[in-house]
């Protein structure tokens, strides 16, 4: 949606094509038509939701269409042979993803990796552009696409958000959106159970085996769980009864092991909300850390580093508080969506 209202702003007549059953609506400009399908389990997803959206897109008849799903590649070959402009944006590296993937039986994970990689390279060759959001991903499509961007999901920054005052004095750490094990909560949750009166603010989605071990683990008594909230209430709940973001992302596939990315929204949101960071030590992120002195850096399974930084945060909140202002000044002057922006004016000014 970040694209779209940008776009429109910019002049263009935007729709956006979803698969649910709401009535259409028009939302900052932005024009949302329903496909009047909604998916209930993947293979819908997958496999029937294409048809769906194929009738619709062909209806509107647009100029440019700008594809955020690998399950559309195959759409992308019908509107080229319609002569149509197509944008094919890839939010994760889909080749590393696959190792990832829980559902893909783990020994025939290569195979399916390999064939996608090669059906991938054929559909993009034939297209107009691409966005991506990994360095590898840019400098894999560039041996057999021109225009391609790389384009990072940085956060708008908006007057309302940099009123926001965070209060350094708050003896706990917050964590707003997948709660899953690549997070690290387990680890969070050692970290803390080390110290005094520290709580964990945690909104999201408390899901299978993963959610019920952290709710079994003794330090769970140390957790304010939110439940699925809004964006508006993580606001209000989660960041501003905190002093620290917490961003412990494991070692995966999508982060080249401890090169990590700088795609996910959760270092940059801490960043934003003037929150110092305690976070992965992927090179990249350190690089951003180092140079701004807006957190500090941990391996995300060593239970006692984290502990550490956590206490040296809470326990120095001048020295905390200045590494939050350090961070949202960083997204103010650079880490902003608004600093994106143009780049995609820039591929879609070009395409038309």
């Amino acid at each position: 949606m970040k694209q779209c209202k940008s776009l429109a702003k910019r002049g263009y007549d935007v729709t956006l094509l979803v698969n649910d059953s709401l009535e259409d609506e028009i939302i900052d400009g932005v024009q949302i038509v329903s496909t009047c399908f909604t998916p209930t389990n993947r293979f819908e997803r997958m496999i029937l939701s294409r048809k769906y959206i194929r009738k619709k897109a062909i209806e509107i008849n647009a100029d440019i269409y700008h594809l955020h799903d690998p399950d559309l590649l195959a759409l992308a070959l019908h509107l080229k042979k319609n002569k149509k402009n197509v944008v094919f944006d890839s939010h994760e590296d889909y080749v590393l993803a696959i190792n990832e993937k829980t559902w893909i039986p783990k020994i025939i994970r290569p195979l399916v990796k390999y064939l996608y990689k090669v059906y991938e390279k054929h559909i993009i060759k034939k297209i107009d552009g691409a966005v991506v959001c990994y360095h590898w991903t840019e400098e894999r499509y560039r041996g057999y696409l021109d225009k391609v961007r790389m384009i990072l999901n940085f956060p708008v920054v908006k007057d309302e958000i940099l009123l926001r005052e965070t209060d350094h004095t708050k003896r706990a750490v917050s964590f707003a959106g997948g709660i899953s094990s690549q997070w690290c909560h387990k680890e969070i949750l050692q970290a803390i159970g080390k110290l005094d009166n520290v709580r964990y603010e945690l909104a999201g989605k408390l899901k299978g085996k993963y959610g019920e071990d952290l709710q079994l683990m003794e330090e769970w008594k140390k957790v304010n769980y939110h439940g699925v909230i809004s964006y508006e209430e993580v606001l209000d709940k989660v960041y501003s009864n905190s002093s620290i973001g917490m961003a412990l992302l494991d070692y995966i596939s999508q982060c080249k092991g401890g090169v990590g990315n700088l795609s996910n929204t959760k270092f940059f949101e801490y960043m934003y909300m003037g929150l110092p960071l305690v976070c992965t030590d992927f090179v990249l992120w350190e690089e951003i850390i180092t140079e701004e002195k807006c957190g500090i850096c941990v391996n995300p399974h060593d239970i006692e580093e984290i502990s550490k930084a956590i206490h040296y945060l809470l326990s120095n909140p001048q020295n905390a508080e200045k590494m939050g202002e350090n961070g949202r000044k960083a997204v103010i002057s650079k880490y902003n969506w608004q600093s994106q922006e143009i780049k995609l004016f820039e591929l879609y000014d070009e395409l038309v």
